[in-house]
């Protein structure tokens, strides 16, 4: 026979299995915090962010200045001038129908980047490198040879935005020119990007470097980067070490010379081929041995074997005793 239950039966049995949902409900704190996503704002870079890529793009200014610079033995003024996010078709759409673009790989990413020289850069660099003043001519498409002479310039811009950007892990590889239907396929249109430009001044002409790189790809390592100068720099030992091993390769002038003396002018206006000036030091007196122009201390010249030395006199100080002679050549 069927038990069949009744509307009391079935209430109370509800009633004794149901659990109270309030325990289950989102705390106060947590409610705070819960935010809605945006996933339009994915990639995005925070201000933090974009502070650190100014510190490392100033540093990439100043060394591409004095290494270009040196190599062109001309004035090459580099200054950051702005960093923005922007979609790459907007990127695309502002990069002059005249201009060098190259791309660039992002390792270990695997990402692709460009980077993009003015071509009212490009003339005066190239006639500098070919025996040039430096003179600024009308824009034109460069010849073969003048673009050989550009990748050589573009890969010592890579070269000094891996000295930048090595230390956060990543480094970047000249690829090659690409045409302007090649660049519009470089990224998707609508991949956010992180572009930097940087003004160049020259004696006669003036420029701008743009650098592009897809702003998804950076988060992690500026996240790292942020974390690195926020945490107290320490220097360890081995780099305390290494940091003396390169002193001590530093190379210095060394100079064995008499000690100051006055002379009169009159006899140094007398002079004459094959006269003896008198000079008022006693005969035995040691000379003036200096090291990079600082004095080091009295020595007399020796000679060992072809070379010439000076043989150090002892140095008497406050809390020792006389040092050892040692010979310096």
């Amino acid at each position: 026979m069927e038990k069949v239950l009744g509307q009391k039966a079935i209430d109370e049995l509800f009633a004794s299995a149901m659990v109270d949902v309030d325990e289950f409900a989102i705390p106060p704190v947590m409610k705070n915090e819960v935010e809605v996503y945006n996933f339009s704002r994915a990639g995005q870079i925070s201000t933090d962010q974009m502070r650190a890529i100014g510190t490392v793009n100033d540093l990439f200014a100043r060394n591409l200045m004095h290494t270009v610079g040196a190599w062109l033995r001309t004035e090459f003024q580099v200054d950051l001038a702005s960093a923005e996010q922007m979609p790459y078709s907007e990127y695309v759409d502002r990069i002059p129908e005249k201009a060098y673009v190259s791309s660039v790989r992002l390792e270990p990413l695997g990402a692709p980047g460009m980077l993009e020289v003015e071509l009212a850069l490009a003339s005066p660099i190239v006639d500098l490198l070919l025996g040039g003043t430096g003179k600024a001519e009308q824009e034109r498409p460069l010849t073969d040879i003048e673009d050989l002479i550009m990748v050589s310039v573009l890969q010592m811009i890579v070269k000094e935005l891996n000295v930048a950007w090595t230390p956060v892990g990543l480094t970047m590889q000249f690829e090659r020119r690409e045409s302007s239907a090649q660049v519009a396929r470089i990224m998707p249109a609508g991949e956010k990007t992180l572009c930097v430009c940087f003004e160049v001044t020259m004696p006669e002409a003036r420029g701008v470097i743009n650098l592009c790189l897809p702003s998804v790809v950076l988060n992690t390592i500026l996240r790292q980067l942020i974390a690195e100068t926020s945490r107290p720099r320490r220097r360890s030992a081995e780099m305390k070490t290494r940091v003396l091993e390169l002193m001590g390769e530093a190379a210095v002038g060394a100079v064995l010379q008499f000690p100051p003396v006055r002379l009169r002018a009159q006899e140094l206006s007398a002079l004459a081929v094959g006269q003896v000036l008198r000079l008022p030091i006693p005969r035995h007196a040691a000379a003036e041995l200096r090291i990079g122009g600082l004095a080091l201390g009295r020595a007399r010249p020796v000679r060992m074997g072809e070379h010439r030395g000076a043989r150090m006199e002892p140095m008497m100080r406050p809390d020792r005793g006389a040092e050892n002679p040692e010979m310096t050549q």
